[in-house]
């Protein structure tokens, strides 16, 4: 009687332990649009500060911040819409257990994100230079780097390490180039595209491909 009692305990526990080592399942929908517009819109306002920068876009002072304000705003569309896409189909408590791990480690991120962009918004206006609102992205990059390789242990999947590595040298990069605006543009926008884009491109591609039966 007592091992019968304890095999339905004994079997989610395997479960649950098989679910985070074989780390199967897709990413959410959402997550893979959020991830895909932003690094879109983002890179192409990189694009445009570029073009800036070279003379190509010679933009008043109005229009271009209603441009940046336009891209904001599309963006946070985007992010409402997914949030409420995601309240509606019950969020990441129908995904397995690795994946409801990688959606923690990616929203803790977001979290922390926020403390950043205060803490680096009000250290750049009180010193009056603008260099160290240019620190806020590169720790962006650093922390989607260690949520990623949270993704990677849990999950195996070669593009998500890729991902990581990638944040960790772009953290680099841009930190090291605060001081020369055209080189930090450059690894910005390489960055948001690849680094971004390119993930969210990958999840929405899995998660619109068909499940096929164990």
């Amino acid at each position: 009687m007592a091992t019968k009692l304890r095999t339905p305990s004994a079997e989610a526990d395997l479960a649950f332990m098989r679910s985070i080592v074989e780390g199967g399942g897709r990413m959410p929908m959402s997550a893979a649009i959020c991830y895909l517009a932003g690094g879109l819109l983002y890179g192409f306002q990189c694009l445009f500060h570029m073009g800036q920068a070279a003379g190509l876009i010679l933009w008043g002072p109005v229009p271009s911040l209603a441009f940046v304000v336009g891209i904001s705003v599309a963006f946070f569309i985007v992010l409402i819409w997914a949030i409420h896409r995601d309240n509606k189909q019950g969020g990441t408590r129908k995904g397995t257990t690795s994946n409801r791990a990688v959606n923690a480690a990616l929203s803790g991120t977001g979290m922390a994100n926020a403390a950043v962009i205060i803490v680096f918004g009000v250290g750049a206006v009180r010193d009056q230079d603008f260099a160290v609102w240019l620190y806020y992205p590169a720790i962006i990059f650093a922390l989607q780097s260690a949520a990623w390789f949270v993704g990677w242990s849990l999950k195996k999947k070669r593009w998500m390490l890729a991902t990581s590595l990638g944040g960790w040298v772009t953290a680099v990069a841009l930190g090291v180039l605060v001081r020369e605006p055209v080189a930090y543009l450059g690894v910005c926008t390489a960055a948001l595209f690849l680094l971004f884009a390119g993930p969210g491109l990958i999840m929405y591609l899995e998660a619109r491909t068909p499940r096929t039966a164990a």
